[in-house]
Order: C-alpha cells, then structure tokens, then sequence
C-alpha cells in the first residue's frame, strides 16, 4: 500500500500546487499577473491545433488542385509539410495510389498490338529528390533551377518504392511503359544511369526537354508529347504524375492516378 499512497500523495500535490496560482490572496493586490496562466497554455495549444488543421487543408487543397499557383510552401506551413513528407503520411498516401493504380491495370484488357501505353513522370513520382529538399527547406525555398540541376547531375535519387512496384507490375502485364520528364535533354545520361539504379529498366521511350520544348509550360509540352503518342498509335491507358501538369491538357489518359507532392508546384 505504500506506493499507491506515496502516488495519491503527489497527485494531490500536484494539484494543490497548480490551484494555488490562481486562488486569490486578499493580502496581494498582484495575484492575478502570475507569467503563464493556465489559460493562456490551453489557448496556445488550440492555436497549434488550429494552425495543424489550416495547414493540413492547404495541403488538401494543393492535392485536389483548388489552389491558385503557388511559388512556395506558405512559412507557417513549413514544419507542417517537413513533417508530412518525412513522416508515415507520405508514406501511405503513396501506397495507396500505387495500389489502386495497379488494380486499374490489372483491369484492362490489352490488344495484341503492343499499343497500351503507361506514362510516368520521374521527378517525385518515379526517383525521390527529397534529400535535396530537405537541404532546401522542404519547398519553403523558392525554386533555385541552377541548384536541382547540380543535384540532378549527382544521379543519387533514390526509387519511391510503391512506384517502382507499380512500374514493375505494369510492364509485367504488357504495358508499354514511356517516361515524359520535365528534365532537360542535357540530363539524359546520368537520368538513365539514376534510374537503372533505382531498379528502373525495360522502358520504351524516355521523353526529355529539348531546346524546342523550352519555355514552355508543363500541361503545354506534356500535352503535346502525349499527342505526339497518340499520333504514333498509342493508347494512353495509365498516366502516372506527383503534377497535375503531369496529367491535365489534352490527350489525357483513361486513368490518371496524382501523387502526393506539396513541396513544389508545376505550372
């Protein structure tokens, strides 16, 4: 019986310490400014909750494409997405789309033609570049395109694992897998190389930027790629993209399956 009562003794303690703060003593006109009233700890943590909640809306937002362009993550949002991209969150959401993505390509039928096409982004749908954002900010930073280039060149971008299972079922089932990045021509080399790595292998086509293609928005080019595509004979079943640039314009796919991505946004 000792250790319960010892525990009884210090609850009672506990509260009789916290209570006396705001127990009024009619011999000191000041007892009402002690520095933290229990009030206002009660209140910043609803504003913390509050502040959670907006931020997790904002990133919703993004997601659902209901946000106008954005340049940067908003800076009191900032620890938010640092926490949801190093987090379990990313994680499932991920893995979710990779699965139902892959029960649409297991429903397909596929001619015999070799024309069934899947299309995937690379830059946070296929490779993770979350290293360099973490360096960066975690989308906080605006965009420095000098920099990515640097990190692109260093070929060191890990696979996003649901997606290579993804990928890896989709050519399984006969799909002709094409690549369409918004990487620049002069990157082709080490892209192949970062992707073989990352266990990428067995694509058909691999579509960067060419000096043609520069300035252009990415719905523009991608849309013109994806028509190019079409012209060829291809039916673009599945399209894969972290950007709703990746799958918005014309010649889109049967199905088109968004990946989470609220560090950056792609015009």
């Amino acid at each position: 019986m000792t250790i319960p009562l010892l525990n009884l003794f210090l609850l009672f303690s506990f509260f009789a310490l916290s209570f006396s703060h705001e127990t009024p003593n009619p011999q000191n006109n000041h007892h009402n400014h002690h520095a933290f009233p229990r009030p206002l700890i009660i209140e910043y943590s609803e504003l913390e909750e509050e502040l959670k909640l907006r931020c997790t809306s904002w990133r919703f937002a993004g997601e659902a494409n209901n946000l106008s362009p954005w340049i940067t993550v908003p800076k009191e949002c900032a620890e938010h997405v640092k926490e949801y991209m190093t987090g379990k969150g990313y994680i499932y959401d991920l893995e979710i789309v990779s699965k139902e993505a892959g029960e649409f390509a297991k429903s397909i039928q596929l001619k015999d033609d070799g024309l069934d096409a899947w299309i995937f982004d690379i830059d946070e749908t296929l490779l993770s570049n979350l290293p360099y954002y973490s360096a960066h900010g975690y989308g906080f930073e605006v965009f420095d395109h000098e920099k990515f280039d640097a990190w692109v060149e260093k070929g060191v971008a890990l696979a996003i694992e649901p997606s290579l299972k993804l990928y890896e079922d989709v050519l399984n089932l006969g799909y002709k897998v094409i690549l369409l990045t918004g990487r620049k021509e002069s990157h082709r080399a080490v892209t192949v190389d970062n992707l073989i790595n990352a266990g990428f292998r067995d694509w058909h086509q691999l579509i960067l930027r060419s000096s043609d293609d520069k300035g252009k928005l990415a719905v523009i080019y991608k849309s013109e790629k994806r028509s190019e595509m079409e012209k060829e004979g291809y039916r673009i079943l599945g399209n894969s993209g972290d950007q709703w640039s990746d799958l918005l314009g014309s010649s889109i796919s049967v199905r088109s399956f968004k990946l989470p991505n609220p560090m950056y946004y792609i015009a």
